[in-house]
């Protein structure tokens, strides 16, 4: 059994608590939160089998005999956690994005690659890349079906109430959390590139249009211009009620596929085995009520695989840094008001960048 500690009991350690449950050769161990009714209220779901509270990591690490370590806390604590779940001997996955910022994940990028070096698996979760219609369309664009691609347009078209924001001081703050491109969208941003590859230019502009007391914004737009000479739109916001799907579609010179709803709504190619692709593949069943734990299930098999057979995992620190790059990027343009190379920001260019200043 790959024991595992889960660190951050809220929402989404819930969520990962649910995924690990499902795996045959995995067990969550141990339950770490700074609160600790709230991983309290969380190991009374394992009633056979309970799992260890700690408030701290260094507690649940020197308690129990843990293999891997799951962080599901603010985002600008991930780095601080990884670090230190590396330098004890454990495997490690974090939730996306990354960070808040790219410096630290610079940085994390190097321990990530000594921890591999002594056989150690840390990996990001994208569970997206995991759905079956995004594997689909991922493969039919390696295997040039799609052709040369053109354009591609992602939205992620959600909704916010202000309770939400409230009932954590974390939410909403550039210093933990990020916005609704780096909060919400990071996951159809790194379909985005997954699709598309990494890309070189971002022109964007953000507002904060719908909600008080956060620092972040809640609208976003922009403009990316990948190697291939390729166009994007992306669109995130917290702010149109009353929510409605994540879409990307792409488009190429011999075919195009969209993905809505994590479903796979659309895919035709000139090629004429395309032309048939079943109605119940294209037009997927409605999604069940526990799709959010089957795609972090499909990623932990992921993960599990790569440490039984010692291969790194199909999502790595490197993936996780294109992604939070890209977020970044976007804000750099919104506050600067000019297009931003990724380059720039990779390099580090912008990292006193006031991202507020564009609100």
């Amino acid at each position: 059994m790959i024991e595992t500690a889960i660190v951050g009991a809220g929402i989404i350690g819930r969520n990962h608590a649910a995924a690990i449950r499902r795996h045959p050769g995995m067990r969550v161990a141990a339950l770490v939160d700074t609160v600790p009714e709230v991983s309290r209220a969380l190991a009374v779901e394992f009633p056979d089998d309970p799992p260890g509270c700690y408030a701290t990591l260094a507690e649940a690490l020197a308690d129990r005999p843990v293999d891997l370590v799951a962080i599901c806390t603010p985002t600008g604590l991930h780095v601080e956690m990884v670090e230190q779940t590396l330098a004890a001997g454990r495997h490690v996955v974090v939730e996306k994005p990354l960070d808040v910022t790219l410096k630290r994940s610079r940085h994390l990028a190097e321990v990530a690659k000594d921890a591999a070096a002594r056989g150690l698996v840390a990996s990001v979760i994208s569970q997206h890349r995991f759905d079956p219609a995004s594997a689909l369309v991922a493969r039919a664009i390696a295997e040039g079906r799609l052709g040369r691609l053109t354009s591609a347009v992602a939205s992620v078209p959600w909704w916010r109430t202000q309770e939400y924001y409230d009932a954590a001081d974390w939410r909403g703050t550039w210093e933990f959390d990020g916005g609704a491109v780096m909060n919400q969208a990071v996951h159809t941003v790194d379909l985005l590139v997954w699709f598309m590859g990494t890309p070189v230019e971002v022109f964007a502009q953000s507002a904060r249009l719908a909600h008080e007391r956060i620092e972040t914004e809640d609208v976003a737009v922009a403009t990316l211009r990948f190697p291939s000479g390729a166009l994007a739109v992306l669109h995130a916001t917290t702010a149109g009620y009353p929510g409605l799907e994540v879409r990307i579609q792409v488009q190429g010179t011999r075919g195009s596929a969209v993905v809505h709803a994590d479903q796979l709504e659309y895919l035709v190619t000139d090629e004429p085995s395309d032309a048939g692709v079943p109605a119940e593949d294209r037009f997927g069943a409605p999604k069940p009520d526990d799709f959010f734990v089957v795609g972090h299930l499909r990623q932990y098999q992921d993960i599990a695989k790569s440490i039984v057979d010692g291969r790194p995992p199909a999502v790595g620190i490197d993936d996780g840094i294109t992604a939070l790059a890209t977020v970044l990027a976007v804000y750099a343009s919104a506050a600067l008001g000019r297009p931003v190379a990724l380059d720039e920001v990779r390099r580090g260019d912008h990292d006193d960048v006031e991202f507020g200043s564009a609100l």
